[in-house]
């Protein structure tokens, strides 16, 4: 079947999900300074993987990054998704739907989670509704999860959310101390996974 191309701005997107216990939405201004105390809380654990948690930001800093996911939501080039308790109003991390191709429906999920949250199968929770997602609502024909081959907890996500590892792209990219690092990539792709 032939895949026709659609100007991405004109494609319908609801502002949130939920899943049993969290509410993913996308991200608002005025999100800033929620965000800055989750990674500020989590910069131990987010350092070793993640090159914007090198440094601590500043809430304005995290405003400014928040308000840049926003008009990116708005254009369609990046979904950046916060993760929201339903019962308790507490951000309990981030993920979303990057690095899009349209032409393709190819989205790579992204996830962190903050260092209190972490454990509690809330990353699995939210990728299993992302994936359900990105699949019913966005006609996904790939989702991909990457991540550093020394990453276990990303991977073990990417496992139990049902993703296929298809291999591991060596001296793939540079980690977060400049030294060279194998990526892993895991799918789950139309006709074979769902």
């Amino acid at each position: 079947m032939p895949i026709h191309p659609i100007d991405p701005i004109l494609i319908s997107m609801p502002e949130s999900l939920k899943s049993s216990r969290l509410l993913i939405r996308a991200a608002l201004w005025g999100d800033g300074a929620a965000v800055n105390e989750a990674v500020r809380e989590s910069t131990a654990e987010l350092s070793p993987w993640m090159p914007w948690a090198q440094h601590i930001p500043s809430v304005e800093e995290s405003e400014a990054s928040i308000r840049k996911s926003r008009l990116q939501f708005l254009d369609r080039s990046d979904i950046r998704l916060l993760l929201v308790h339903k019962e308790t109003g507490q951000l309990v991390g981030s993920s979303g739907l990057h690095r899009i191709d349209w032409q393709v429906r190819k989205f790579e999920i992204g996830y962190w989670v903050r260092t209190s949250c972490a454990g509690q199968g809330y990353i699995t929770e939210a990728v299993a509704a992302i994936t359900d997602f990105a699949v019913q609502e966005l006609q996904a024909n790939r989702l991909e999860i990457r991540c550093d081959s020394r990453n276990t907890q990303s991977a073990r996500v990417a496992e139990r959310a049902g993703f296929t590892l298809e291999g591991i792209l060596r001296n793939d990219k540079l980690d977060v101390q400049g030294a060279l690092r194998d990526t892993m990539i895991y799918s789950k792709v139309r006709g074979a996974d769902y």
